[in-house]
């Protein structure tokens, strides 16, 4: 539902900016909040540590310019979202996109294995193997088809609401839902083609029932999964629908470990500068400040007469 957003100011550790904030003011608390997930969200969608710099100061200093355009009817993130998605959408040079790979070819009825660590109810005895299949996620979605990655990144690697991912990219919820569904199962056949494994249990239910198990998963895991406390009641799956679903976590952990760290002090040093440059610019601009003058044009509008008169001094009275 579309309202006012209100800020959660207490307890906060970052003041989140009203509309009534100004741009050179804003943009630095945006910075300090969300500055950390934004260069997540390029470093994922641009494969270059640079260009994903580069675009981070874009993103910002585009912010700068939209802020004044700010209602509050939205979430502050979200807003930046739709605009880091737009700048970094400007920067790509892709040719076209690619294909969205076929149900039948992510999903994972026609395996005859399963990941040992997924097989095993003992965590900490494959835990080497786990971290493995953890760097494989992460590697892996960077070879996601964009239409694939995007609603990935925005949803299981910075947290974005399904809803508000919708919002931000123009899809419908069932378009965002089906293509986070096909993203991490596509995620978790990357992950799995070079695991170490052991044979599959055979399963017990119908294919059906087994298809209804694994999207009452997906759709936990689009409420944020089992770190959100959303998982499919176990008594209800059988061993082989139960390693696939432990796989599954293993991506939406993999993705999520993504959105930590810091933004480089060098990086949020460029960006305030560039926003101070510019908010001082406008600053004079609004106070009416002239200008910097270049050289005086020459005068041309003088009549033939006086052009005469400037080359050959004031005429003799008679």
């Amino acid at each position: 539902m579309v309202g006012t957003y209100t800020p959660r100011m207490p307890g906060d550790s970052t003041r989140i900016p009203t509309p009534s904030t100004a741009p050179g003011e804003a943009i630095p608390l945006l910075l300090d909040r969300y500055g950390p997930r934004v260069r997540a969200l390029a470093q994922r969608l641009t494969r270059n540590a640079a260009d994903a710099d580069d675009a981070v100061q874009d993103v910002f200093l585009a912010a700068l310019r939209a802020w004044p355009g700010f209602r509050g009817d939205a979430d502050p993130g979200t807003w930046l979202y739709a605009i880091a998605l737009r700048v970094l959408k400007a920067r790509r040079r892709r040719a076209a996109a690619r294909r969205m790979p076929a149900l039948s070819e992510v999903m994972p009825w026609g395996e005859t294995t399963v990941t040992r660590f997924a097989a095993s109810s003992d965590d900490r005895a494959f835990e080497p193997e786990r971290r493995e299949g953890v760097a494989r996620v992460q590697e892996a979605i960077a070879t996601l088809p964009e239409h694939l990655r995007v609603p990935l990144v925005l949803k299981d690697v910075l947290g974005v609401r399904v809803e508000d991912v919708g919002e931000t990219l123009g899809l419908a919820e069932n378009t965002v839902k089906t293509r986070l569904h096909r993203a991490r199962l596509a995620l978790r056949k990357a992950m799995t083609a070079r695991a170490p494994a052991v044979t599959a249990p055979p399963p017990i239910f119908d294919r059906q029932v087994c298809l209804d198990l694994l999207k009452a998963k997906l759709e936990a895991m689009d409420r944020g999964g089992v770190a959100a406390g959303f998982r499919v009641p176990q008594a209800d799956v059988c061993a082989r629908c139960r390693a696939v679903f432990r796989e599954l976590d293993v991506v939406q952990d993999a993705c999520g470990q993504l959105a930590t760290g810091e933004i480089p002090r060098a990086l949020r040093t460029a960006i305030l500068r560039a926003i101070e440059t510019r908010a001082r610019t406008e600053r004079g601009d609004a106070a009416g400040t002239p200008r910097r003058r270049g050289r005086r044009p020459v005068r041309t509008s003088r009549t033939p007469a006086k052009r005469g008169a400037a080359r050959h001094g004031p005429a003799k009275r008679g």
